[in-house]
Parts: C-alpha cells; structure tokens; sequence
C-alpha cells in the first residue's frame, strides 16, 4: 500500500486522522470532507513519502468490514418498509447514471466510445453513505430519511458493480446485451445473499460456542471476510454477501450473544469502523499526485478539470431529476404499489437527492481498470475530481438544504422507545411476580427491587400494578439471581416488539444496551 517507510506512514496517518476529525467536531463540518481536504493539503508537502491506494487493499481490506457493520447497524424492518425508494435509488438510479453520464463524456472525449464512457459513468454512479450520514446525524432528520440513504448505500455499490463489469467488457469485446446484463445481475445478487446467509447462520452458531472473549472478538472481526472472498471466489457478489451476513447477524444478536459479548462487539466495531473510514478518506485526498501523474503528456489538465465539472454537474442533476421523477411513477408500479402509500414532500426528496456525495468505493474502481484501458488516465482524474466536487458542494451544503426542507420533528423513534421500556419493565415485574410464587425470596428484598420499577414505571408515565408496603423500604443489598431473571425477561420482551416489528433496530439497540449495562453491573 505504501512504498517505503510504510508502517511509519501508516501511523501517522491514523494520528492525522484523529486530529482532523477533533477539528471537524470543533468547527462542525463533516469529517469526511476535511479529511479528504486535509490529504490533499498534505499531498503538497515536501519530501513526504508517496502513497498509493491499490484496489485490492480498498476491496479487500477496507470494504467487507465498512458494509458488514453498515449491515449490522441496518434495521431491517425500516429497510422493508422502504424497500421501493431503496431499490429505485440502488438498483434504478444507479443504470441511470451510468447511462446519462456516459452519454455526456462520450459527448465530450469522443476518443473513449461509448462503452468506454459508460465505465466512468458506472464508477461514479454510487453515492458514499457514509458522507451523507456524517452530515445528517447531528441534524433534525427524520428516521425515514436516514434509513433510504442507508439503505441505498448496502445495495448501490453491488450494482454499480456489476454495471462496472459489463461496461469494461462492452469495451473489450464491442458488444453488450441487456437481457445477459440483468440475469448476471441476478445470479450475482441471489448468491451473494445465499452465501452471506449461510456465513451469518455459521458464525452465529459458532460464537455460540465459544467461551473466549478474545476468540470471539477474532471470529467478529474475520466474519465480513468469511462472507465476502468466497463469494468474490465464484464471481458472485461480495457486496450484498457482506451485507446479509451483517443484518442476519444484527437480527439474531439479542438471543446469540451475551451482554459482555454485545458491549465489548460494539465498542471495538465503533472504533474499527471510524478508523478505516478516517483513514479511506484521507488516502481520496493523498492520491492526487499520482492522480495527476498518471495523465499523459498530451492531456490538458485545466480541460480535463472542465469536463469534470460538466460530469459532476450531470451526475448531481440526474440523481435529483430521478427522485423526483421516480418517487411518482414508482408509486404506479403493481410491485411496489404496496409501499407507495406515503407520499414524500418535496423537501424530502430533495434532501434524499443533494445527499449524491461520492467516496472510495469509486476511486478504487477507476484504479482497478486494467493498466492497458483506453483512456485509463482520463478517467481516473474525472473520478477523482468528481469525488472532490460531490463531497465538498453538497457535503458542505446539505444542511442549508435539510433546513430548507422544514422537516417536523420525528416523534416515532421516542414513541417506540417509550412504549419498549414500558413493555421491557412490565415484563421484568411479571417474572418478579412469578419468582414470588414459585420461591421464598425475602419480602424485604422483593419489595425494594420493586421500588426500583416503580420509579422507572413513574418516569416513563406508567402505573405500578402492585402495592408496596412501605415499611420494607429500606436499603437492602439485592438479589443479582432475581435482578439478571428479570432483565432477561426485559430482554426478551425488546426483542419480541423488534421481531413484531413494533418497534425498528435501532430503538432495539438503544433499550438493549441499557439492559446489558445493567446486567454488566451486576458481574
């Protein structure tokens, strides 16, 4: 990845990484387009060591961790219920693009046909998620929002893909058939998700197995690799197996593992995650040189940097031009007509549309085109400079347009977390009620586990069922048997509003971790 004093560079650029996401939270910009900004101030400086991003490392390494826990975080209920503008942004958007974008560089570099226009149209065709969402996170968006751009972003990149793979071939062999297109399509999708079932359902029953912290952390942290190089193996999609095995996984958490397995899993993914995203970032930026070097000596840098302008204005249009359009004519489609019952304000969909920011998914396709590609220097420049241009127009401008979209507060996320606590409490009360019958637990002790229910019953606006002598009040040291009996049966409860889907993944996690704080407490 680096070509000398690689584990020095490497380390600093992670210490980089930190400082520029500290100033990002300081002056509250998003942390992606600093740091792409910040590789590329650092690009500039003297006798620094040159660093080149290789696709396999990006393919390999940097994504199945990235989608993996993207897909764990995914409430599959919220992507269901959004499964028409999820699919018409990924899968609909994604050949859109393509095709108009390719339309538009074969208009302006006539020199790279048509089928070669159309692979730079499939490379810059996917949005970066992760962008989007380091925006809107710490801004008033509703959940739907929120969970249409996650969405999009588990599927997108598997289909520009694949777009990508037949474009590159159209160039090689100067034909392409539609029909064959979509069935690879198929084939590609329905394997990847078979196989990242059967990952997901393995390392599930593995980990149930294992008794070692640091084994178990191991199986976690190899499991997106488990999914994703068998699939890459038998051309299948890497993508989406990744993907499934994460929200299989993320749906069987709360039975499978334990509280200390769940806290510890969160706390090393979280900070895994904000790692490589770091430092993907700042590597975008640190290209630049060998960008520009890889330019032939006939190129014009400043037209290139025109028609960049012209593509990034294309890819930008098309995207708001289709949620606009598709919004409407997908709420007439028989299969999606189920879904289409809700119809979004104009503010939303152009919220949905701006948030088009792409990432390094498209830098490492541009550097993954064969060495001898028509063109190859060409469309790597464009790419990058479409990257810089999505990322620092619409990262820095997303939220005058979020607030331009005068959203309401989205009460649906505290609605349903209230209704959860209230439903976890009743439900540990009930077990309390059927220990008191089944054993002889000192009324003294049942009576000061109760008090601390009714409290919480009080505080989230619900009535305690039984009364309480108050002559037991007093400060006793409790049961951790009765306390763990009874936040087993909350957990229980959470899980089976989530597999009823009263309530989404999300709201899961939150009440779930509050839980497992409390059972942590009592080991």
């Amino acid at each position: 990845m680096f070509t000398d004093h690689g584990v020095e560079l490497f380390i600093g650029l992670l210490a980089v990484v930190a400082a520029i996401a500290l100033a990002a939270e300081k002056l509250r910009v998003p942390y992606p387009i600093l740091l792409v900004l910040g590789g590329l101030g650092l690009s500039f400086v003297p006798n620094l060591p040159s660093v080149t991003v290789s696709p396999h490392i990006v393919f390999f390494v940097f994504l199945p961790p990235l989608l993996y826990w993207a897909g764990v975080l995914t409430s599959w209920r919220d992507f269901v219920a959004n499964a028409r503008t999820i699919l018409l942004l990924a899968v609909g958007l994604v050949v859109a693009t393509t095709f108009a974008v390719g339309g538009v560089t074969y208009w302006l570099i006539p020199s790279l046909g048509f089928a070669g226009a159309c692979v730079l149209g499939a490379i810059v065709s996917p949005p970066d998620a992760v962008a989007a969402t380091s925006v809107i996170e710490r801004l008033r968006v509703p959940r739907r929002v929120v969970s249409i751009l996650e969405g999009e972003s588990l599927v997108n990149d598997a289909t520009a893909l694949v777009a990508l793979a037949f474009a590159v071939e159209a160039v090689r062999s100067g034909y392409f058939s539609f029909p064959s297109a979509g069935v690879r399509f198929v084939i590609l999708a329905v394997g990847g998700v078979a196989i990242g079932l059967a990952v997901g359902w393995l390392a599930t029953q593995l980990r149930r197995r294992l008794h070692e912290p640091h084994v178990d952390g191991i199986v976690s942290l190899l499991t997106p690799f488990f999914a994703y190089l068998p699939a890459e193996l038998l051309h299948l999609s890497g993508v989406l197996a990744v993907v499934t095995t994460g929200i299989y996984i993320s749906r069987q958490m709360p039975r499978a593992f334990t509280a200390d397995t769940r806290m510890r899993q969160m706390a090393v993914w979280e900070s895994l995650v904000f790692l490589l995203n770091g430092a993907v970032f700042i590597l975008i930026g640190l290209q630049l040189p060998d960008v520009v070097r890889s330019l032939t000596a006939n190129s014009s840098i400043a037209q290139l940097i025109g028609f960049a302008a012209v593509i990034s204005a294309t890819a930008i249009l098309v995207r708001l031009a289709w949620v606009f359009v598709a919004s409407r004519l997908g709420e007439r489609l028989p299969f999606f007509r189920h879904a289409a019952a809700r119809r979004e304000s104009a503010g939303t969909l152009f919220v949905i549309g701006w948030a088009g920011m792409r990432g390094i998914v498209s830098l490492a396709a541009a550097l993954a085109l064969p060495l001898d590609f028509p063109g190859r220097d060409k469309v790597i420049f464009i790419t990058f400079c479409v990257i810089l241009a999505t990322l620092v127009l619409q990262g820095l401008t997303l939220p005058l347009a979020i607030k331009f979209a005068r959203f309401t507060d989205d009460t649906d996320g505290a609605r349903e977390e209230r209704q959860a606590r209230l439903d976890a409490t009743h439900a540990a009360l009930s077990r309390l009620n059927v220990m008191e019958m089944e054993e002889e637990i000192d009324p003294i002790v049942l009576a000061r586990i109760k008090v601390d229910y009714e409290q919480r019953l009080r505080s989230l606006g619900g009535t305690m069922r039984d009364a309480i002598d108050p002559s037991l009040l007093e400060p006793l040291r409790l049961s951790n048997r009765i306390r763990t009996e009874m936040l087993t049966a909350e957990r229980g409860m959470v899980t089976m509003l989530r597999d009823q889907n009263v309530i989404g993944d999300d709201v899961l996690r939150r009440v779930l971790r509050e839980i497992d704080l409390e059972a942590a407490k009592l080991a």
